[in-house]
């Protein structure tokens, strides 16, 4: 079993910054490869961003360029730099944890983009 606390969400101006984290326990961080997605109401949870155990990076295209997945295994967290925000990335943020057919996610944390 794997606990994820997301945390570091809030309220942005356009072009501004946050950075979320992810924190695991429970379970070793390292050999699962890490997701980050988010979802506004009434619409499917999207693909963010993902950071696999060897620290290999993907993105959506409507992130890319802006955002950065980082890990820290030593510290059981893994992190979304969000940069050059927009109105259009206001949503929940989640983490999630794929090993195999497991899969476990976080409660979310709410980021806001708006002047």
């Amino acid at each position: 079993q794997v606990q994820l606390v997301e945390s570091g969400g809030g309220l942005v101006q356009p072009g501004g910054s946050l950075r979320l984290s992810c924190v695991a326990s429970g379970s070793i961080l390292s050999i699962y490869t890490m997701g980050w997605y988010r979802q506004v109401p009434g619409k499917q949870r999207e693909f963010v961003g993902t950071i696999d155990r060897n620290g290999s990076t993907n993105y959506a295209r409507s992130v890319k360029g802006r955002f950065t997945a980082s890990r820290d295994n030593a510290k059981n967290t893994v992190y979304l730099q969000m940069n050059r925000l927009r109105p259009e990335d206001t949503a929940v943020y989640y983490c999630n944890a794929v090993l195999g057919p497991d899969i476990y996610w976080g409660q979310g944390t709410q980021v806001t983009v708006s002047s």
